[in-house]
């Protein structure tokens, strides 16, 4: 099976090099039991590489479960991936199977992967080297035959650097690893993509195919795609049903891409790896007092300088830097000094961490996945800010 029949057979669309590199890796590896961690960006395709391994390995008629470990509440993935006994904690009503219980003999893809608690990736990496795990509230060991296929859209061994990921299991799960290309690294194939969507909803929608003036593809070719094939995918979508015209002008097509410079909020934009450099909560407060900080003590110097060009020329009055002082005089028994008032610090970082918050869920309309990745922080942190705010509405 070479590279063109996978593509065919997978409706993958695309002839850049990186991308090609890729899907002969997964070919090759597929046949085999090993461990595979694939990586890229968020919307790049990462699990259509994961089916692609199932689909050409021995487990093919076997299970292939997907699981976003990103969207599962921390207190509840260890009984999601290895299930749980009677009474095991409240709410647990009964025995439940987990999802290496349910994929034995099969396949599982572990989306986020890097999102997973500590805890967890402890009895994942016994899993990946005994094939053993431990329901929530059992002492009984079981066993379970599964491949594990993981992905994730940070960047690891920063994460096992500052400790958030174990570096046992990134080489335990880096056995072969897959790099998706984003979609600006494979510029020949994006108009490509646009085409294939555009003839797809087309179909579906029954209406003529929309296409691209001219300076309307130098656009398209321009743009940096930080959504990459599925914010392309959704882009064309919008076209195909909002646009009367069939003929897309430049002007028309940049009204649904949005300006870089807000693809992230922009207390948390540091570049194009933004997303990658804030993986925890603690580290966004960090910013946004760092920020605040700034902010207040320019409006001081502001303040203070007003205070000192328009402070009234007094005879024997010397102005320094930080105060005024009145020398002694006869009649006073000291000297004393006019400090300009103190600014009130009140502004509050949760006030302004809620607000951004707010901004991200109203830009995305409530789409919490696409909030989370311009945040920085995973669905499960932004959730957990979103009931601690009363955001749920």
């Amino acid at each position: 099976m070479n590279v063109q029949a996978i593509k065919q057979r997978f409706d993958i669309i695309g002839n850049a090099p990186e991308l090609n590199r890729a899907l002969d890796i997964a070919r090759q590896v597929a046949p085999t039991d090993l461990s595979v961690l694939i990586t890229g960006e968020s919307g790049a395709g990462k699990e259509v590489f994961s089916q692609i391994i199932h689909q050409y390995s021995s487990r093919k008629h076997g299970s292939y479960i997907a699981v976003n470990c990103g969207a599962i509440p921390e207190g509840t993935i260890d009984s999601e991936l290895f299930g749980h006994e009677k009474g095991s904690f409240t709410g647990a009503h009964d025995t439940r199977k987990g999802y290496f219980e349910e994929a034995n003999k099969g396949t599982i893809f572990l989306d986020e992967v890097a999102e997973l608690p500590l805890t967890t990736q402890v009895r994942l990496l016994r899993v990946l080297e005994s094939g053993e795990f431990l329901k929530v509230g059992s002492s009984k060991v079981q066993k379970t035959d599964v491949r594990v296929v993981a992905a994730t859209n940070v960047n690891v061994m920063q994460a096992v650097q500052s400790g958030r990921f174990r570096e046992d299991l990134y080489y335990r799960l880096n056995t072969v690893p897959i790099h998706v290309p984003a979609l600006r690294e494979r510029k020949e194939d994006i108009y490509l993509l646009f085409r294939k969507f555009a003839a797809d909803f087309a179909e579906r929608y029954r209406m003529p195919a929309v296409a691209l003036a001219s300076e309307a593809q130098q656009v398209l070719l321009a743009y940096y795609w930080p959504g990459n094939v599925r914010q392309l995918k959704n882009v064309v979508e919008q076209l195909s049903v909002i646009e009367n015209s069939r003929t897309i002008s430049a002007e028309v097509l940049r009204r649904y891409l949005p300006e870089q410079e807000i693809t992230q909020l922009p207390i948390l934009y540091q570049g194009k790896s933004a997303a990658t450099d804030f993986a925890s909560e603690r580290e966004i407060l960090y910013k946004i007092l760092f920020d605040m900080r700034q902010d207040i003590n320019d409006l001081k110097r502001v303040m203070h300088g007003a205070i000192t060009h328009t402070a009234p020329a007094v005879q024997g009055m010397t102005v320094v830097p930080d105060n005024y002082i009145i020398p002694a005089q006869e009649g006073y028994a000291s000297q004393e000094k006019i400090v300009p008032e103190e600014i009130e610090e009140t502004l509050s970082i949760q006030e302004k961490e809620e607000a951004l918050i707010r901004k991200a869920l109203e830009r995305h309309n409530g789409k919490r996945k696409y909030a989370a990745q311009d945040l920085g922080i995973s669905e499960r942190t932004l959730y957990r800010k979103i009931k601690e705010y009363g955001l749920e509405d």
